[in-house]
């Protein structure tokens, strides 16, 4: 299955065992199979972009990958990679940046490899002198529009770090107005403006 945030909505592309194999719709919730039709694709797209009302939209088909290919074709795809970063004393590296709490990524360089990425994104965003690496973590999507109006699908591959607890500088150019170290319980207690798949690697960093 994939979990796809479109305008904070998370689309799911999943196979016909996995959304139990009935359509169904209601006023938060739309589940609908996939019949090779581009169409339909383009249709929800269009509805999610412009519609924050729903709670989530199932799409599935028997064959989960050839749909991901299908949907992932209606895109530019842009890679990325960023770390959920934990000091000596348990607490999270955050940054806030266009109105909301993010994890420190960005967009990996020609002849980059995705764990190099992580640990140079983090570090010029934070301004922390040096990183562990740990382990892969996942992979996250969204979709936006970039400055020319073409939809953009996002890849972001995420890796648990370690850091020491030291200053830190935000990365002012890239827009972000604030990095900070806080627990993840207790910030995601304080019902902070988050993403909905940072969300879910703090909740995921919580329950370990």
């Amino acid at each position: 299955m994939y979990k796809i945030y479109i305008n904070g909505t998370p689309l799911f592309l999943a196979s016909t065992a996995e959304a139990g194999g009935k359509p169904f719709a209601d006023d938060k919730r739309i589940v609908a199979r996939y019949m090779s039709n581009s169409r339909l694709l383009l249709s929800y797209l269009d509805m999610l972009e412009k519609n924050t009302n729903f709670d989530s939209v199932t799409i599935f088909a028997d064959d989960v990958e050839k749909l991901f290919e299908d949907f992932a074709g209606q895109f530019r795809i842009i890679e990325a990679a960023g770390g959920v970063v934990r000091n000596q004393e348990g607490e999270v590296l955050l940054i806030f940046k266009r109105d909301h709490w993010d994890l420190p990524k960005g967009k990996l360089d020609k002849g980059e490899s995705r764990e190099e990425a992580a640990v140079r994104e983090v570090m010029e965003e934070t301004g922390l002198s040096s990183v562990e690496l740990g382990e892969y973590l996942g992979i996250t999507y969204h979709t936006y529009r970039d400055a020319k109006k073409r939809r953009v699908l996002k890849y972001t591959y995420w890796y648990r770090m370690t850091a020491k607890k030291e200053a830190l500088e935000p990365q002012a150019e890239e827009g972000i107005e604030h990095a900070e170290w806080r627990h993840p319980a207790a910030f995601l207690a304080s019902d902070p403006v988050v993403y909905g798949n940072i969300r879910g690697l703090l909740e995921k960093e919580i329950a370990r």
